[in-house]
């Protein structure tokens, strides 16, 4: 294996291989508010969030590729959907493969992967079915209580409506892998964000529209990573995930307090991704070269060369100084194993 044979070196670490040095992935997102749900109606939005990935990985050199889904957050049912009652939560319905947020982000994804894969493994943001309504109320609608209290209110009908997403969310994850080039899903999911969902009633309302779509995806090729969103410090209970198996599992370790060695043993040794908190103000957003550096060793020595990926523990600020990004992935250059034999 060569230094620059980034896509060997992460299946390395995603298989728990010892490796020469650990491979580095960080990413953020290229586009913002309103546009981050109008892709299909302002193609100049998909041409952007285009250029930024390439511009990106051109820039920062990482060992994997997240290919964010930024453009496509306006999943059409629930646009111009009220959310005030029951019978809003029953009004969506699949729109089928031929929908053009189906084929176009396909297309789109594709377009963006062929210009990567080759050098390095490339990884599709998919918000578990739910998530997609979450995503409407706090990144568009900025009403921020709102998904919560659907849930409370209106559990079954709740339920109900993420399977029919799930439906959407299905096809378009095997069409991803059929078409688009992408190597594994960077699967997000995330807590209702209420004391009533306790594990036993996420099993029952959430777990049946989100596991599927994990599970669809593991049989295709196994090499997905299930994110655990703590954006905007939500905390987690793992116990709702025990049975949600990925190749590589990232989560807020920082929010949650679980360090990755932990969460490694919780989930029975598997690969994980993170290591620097995402947050701004912290030192990936505000410490210096040497602090960038020796936190990156830092990390390097706590979790070692098997089954460790630098990152953090969600999407960096997103205007962060890319070069600030290139000094980790150049850290990770450095301190290489000095065990390693091959």
């Amino acid at each position: 294996m060569t230094q620059t044979d980034k896509r060997t070196l992460l299946e390395m670490a995603m298989n728990n291989r010892e490796t020469y040095r650990v491979p580095c992935g960080f990413w953020h997102h290229f586009i913002l508010g309103r546009d981050q749900f109008i892709g299909l109606e302002n193609p100049e939005v998909l041409e952007r969030a285009y250029q930024g990935h390439l511009d990106y990985y051109r820039l920062v050199q990482p060992d994997m590729m997240k290919i964010m889904s930024e453009g496509f957050f306006g999943y059409p049912p629930i646009m111009n959907n009220a959310f005030e009652s029951e019978s809003d939560l029953k009004r969506i319905r699949p729109i089928g493969e031929k929908h053009p947020w189906i084929t176009r982000q396909v297309e789109h994804v594709r377009r963006i992967s062929d210009k990567l894969r080759d050098e390095v493994m490339c990884y599709y943001n998919i918000f578990s079915p739910l998530q997609m309504i979450r995503i409407r109320f706090d990144f568009l609608d900025l009403q921020f209580d709102k998904f919560v209290t659907l849930a409370e209110r209106y559990p079954d009908a709740f339920r109900d409506a993420g399977l029919r997403i799930m439906e959407d969310i299905l096809i378009l994850t095997e069409k991803l892998f059929a078409e688009s080039g992408i190597d594994g899903l960077y699967y997000c999911v995330q807590n209702i964000q209420s004391p009533v969902f306790d594990d036993e009633r996420y099993a029952r309302i959430v777990t049946p529209a989100e596991l599927p779509v994990l599970e669809a995806a593991n049989q295709i090729r196994d090499a997905n990573i299930l994110h655990i969103c703590g954006y905007a410090h939500h905390e987690n209970r793992f116990s709702a995930y025990r049975n949600y198996r990925a190749k590589i599992y990232n989560w807020a370790a920082h929010t949650e307090k679980i360090s990755l060695a932990q969460g490694k043993a919780y989930f029975n040794g598997a690969a994980v991704l993170g290591g620097f908190d995402n947050n701004p103000g912290t030192v990936i957003d505000s410490g210096s070269a040497e602090e960038l550096r020796q936190t990156a060793r830092r990390l390097i020595e706590e979790n070692g060369y098997r089954g460790f990926i630098m990152g953090a523990d969600c999407s960096i600020p997103n205007d962060i100084d890319d070069r600030r990004v290139r000094m980790i992935r150049d850290a990770c250059h450095e301190f290489t194993n000095p065990n390693f034999s091959g």
